[in-house]
C-alpha cells in the first residue's frame, strides 16, 4: 500500500548512507535523522516482522493436508480368526473439504496484517524522528545557554575592571569589587553548567543511534528563528491524514477480515475418505468411501461472529477517542506555539533593546559617579534573565512545533521570523 510521507520525511535525506561520526564532525539535524533512520533497532524490526507475516500468509494459504492410512482387521485372533485367512487390509486416503471460503478468509486476514505493517512503520519512524528533533533541540538550547552565560561573563568582567579602577581611585569601597567578583564567579559557574548540560544532551542524542561516546559537534540552528505556521483550521484539516488516524483504516480492514473468517465457520467442513480393502478369504478387492460433517456449525460459530462484530464496533469508538485526543493535543501545541512566538518577538524587539540601552547608560553613569553599582548590577542581571526567558520561550515554541509536525504530517517551508536581538 502507498503511504503518504509524513512531516519529517520532507526534512530527512535518508538516501545518503550515514556513517559513525568522527571527531570534529559537525552534526546537523538532517544528519541525526539519517543516522536514526539507518541504525535505530525499531526501524529495522519491520524486515523480520514482514517475513513473519508473509510466512503466516503462506501458511494460511495452504489447503488441508491429505492423510494416507492403512488398517488390518480380523487377523491374529482366536477361533476362525487365529490366522490371516479372514484378514482384511484397507488402504485409505483422507482429507477435509473446507466450505464457506475459509481459506480465502485466512489469506485475506494475513494479507491485511501485512498491508498494515507499512503504516505502522511510518508511525514509528515519525515518533523516533520527533524524539530525535527534541533531543537535538536540547543540545541547541544548552549551547545557547552557554553563549548567554559567556556574554554575561563579558559584562561582569567589565564591572570588575571598573570596580577595581574606582576602588584604586578611592571612589568606591572594596565591597563593590568583591560583589562584582562574586557576580563574575556565578557567571563562570553558569558557563560550566551549560557546557556540562551540552555534553549530557549530546550523549542523549547519540543514544538514538546507539553511539556510546559521541565525538561530534552539533551544528545547531538558531532556536529563536521561529517559522510562520498555518492557521489552526488548516492544521486541523491536515490532522485527518496523520498516520495515527490512518492506522485505524488498516485496523478496520484487519477486523473485517477476522469477521469474514468467523462467518466462514458457519459452514461445516466435510471430512472425506476413500480407499481399497483387500479380503484375504476371497482374495478380492473392494472400494471403500466415507464422509462425515459436524452438526451445529452455525450455532457454534455465533460467539466468534459476535466477538468480531464487537471488536469492529469498539474500534470505531477507539478511533473517535483518538481523534478527540489528537485534536486536543493539536489545540494545546498550537496555542503554546503562538504564545511563545509572541513572547520571543516582543522580548527581542521591545524589551532587550531597551535593557541594553539602560545597562549601557547605567555603566556610564556609575563610572561617572552619578549612580550606585547596585543599579548597574541589577540591570546586568535583568538583561541576562530576559535573554534566558526569551530562549526558554523559543525552546518551548520549537517543542510545540515538533509536536505539530508529528501530529499533522506537514513540514513548514514558510520563512522563519526571529528577533533581531541576539545574546
Amino acid at each position: 500500500m502507498s503511504v503518504r510521507p509524513a512531516a519529517f520525511a520532507a526534512l530527512v535525506a535518508v538516501l545518503v548512507a550515514a556513517l559513525p561520526a568522527r571527531a570534529g564532525d559537525r552534526l546537523t539535524l538532517d544528519d541525526a535523522f539519517a543516522r536514526v533512520a539507518r541504525f535505530h533497532p525499531d526501524l529495522r524490526l519491520d524486515v523480520p516482522r514482514a517475513r513473519t507475516l508473509e510466512a503466516e500468509r503462506d501458511e494460511a494459504a495452504q489447503r488441508p493436508a491429505f492423510t494416507a492410512g492403512a488398517s488390518l482387521e480380523n487377523a491374529i485372533g482366536t477361533g476362525d480368526y487365529a490366522g490371516l485367512d479372514g484378514a482384511e487390509l484397507s488402504l485409505t486416503l483422507a482429507s477435509v473439504l473446507e466450505r464457506g471460503g475459509k481459506r480465502e478468509a485466512r489469506v485475506l486476514l494475513a494479507q491485511s496484517r501485512i498491508d498494515a505493517l507499512a503504516l505502522q512503520r511510518e508511525a514509528t519512524r515519525l515518533d523516533l524522528l520527533a524524539e530525535t528533533a527534541r533531543r537535538h533541540l536540547a543540545v541547541a538550547g544548552a549551547q545557547r545557554q552557554a553563549e548567554i552565560a559567556r556574554a554575561d561573563i563579558e559584562q561582569r568582567r567589565r564591572a570588575v575592571t571598573a570596580a577595581r579602577e574606582r576602588m584604586n581611585a578611592g571612589a568606591s569601597p572594596e565591597s563593590v569589587l568583591l560583589t562584582a567578583q562574586a557576580a563574575l564567579a556565578r557567571a563562570e559557574l553558569d558557563v560550566r553548567r551549560a557546557e556540562q548540560a551540552t555534553v549530557a544532551a549530546k550523549q542523549h542524542l547519540a543514544a538514538m543511534w546507539g553511539e556510546r561516546e559521541p565525538r561530534f559537534e552539533v551544528a545547531a540552528g538558531d532556536p529563536l528563528a521561529l517559522p510562520v505556521i498555518a492557521d489552526f483550521d488548516a492544521l486541523a484539516a491536515a490532522l485527518r491524514r496523520t498516520p495515527e488516524l490512518l492506522a485505524f483504516a488498516d485496523r478496520r480492514r484487519v477486523g473485517e477480515a477476522r469477521l469474514r473468517l468467523a462467518r466462514a465457520q458457519r459452514s461445516a467442513d466435510l471430512d472425506w475418505q476413500v480407499g481399497a480393502r483387500w479380503l484375504n478369504a476371497s482374495d478380492d478387492v473392494a472400494l471403500i468411501a466415507s464422509a462425515s460433517m459436524p452438526l451445529g456449525a452455525t450455532r457454534r460459530a455465533q460467539p466468534g461472529i459476535r466477538a468480531a462484530e464487537a471488536d469492529l464496533a469498539a474500534l470505531e469508538i477507539e478511533r473517535e477517542s483518538q481523534d478527540v485526543s489528537l485534536y486536543s493535543t493539536l489545540v494545546e501545541a498550537h496555542g503554546r506555539y503562538r504564545v511563545a512566538q509572541l513572547e520571543v518577538l516582543r522580548l527581542g524587539d521591545d524589551v532587550l533593546p531597551r535593557l541594553a540601552r539602560a545597562e549601557a547608560a547605567a555603566e556610564h553613569a556609575w563610572r561617572a559617579g552619578a549612580t550606585s553599582y547596585l543599579e548597574w548590577s541589577q540591570l546586568q542581571s535583568e538583561r541576562t534573565a530576559v535573554r534566558r526567558q526569551q530562549l526558554d520561550a523559543a525552546l518551548d515554541a520549537q517543542r510545540a512545533l515538533i509536536e505539530i509536525q508529528r501530529l499533522t504530517g506537514e513540514a513548514f517551508t514558510t520563512p522563519a521570523v526571529a528577533s533581531g536581538v541576539t545574546p
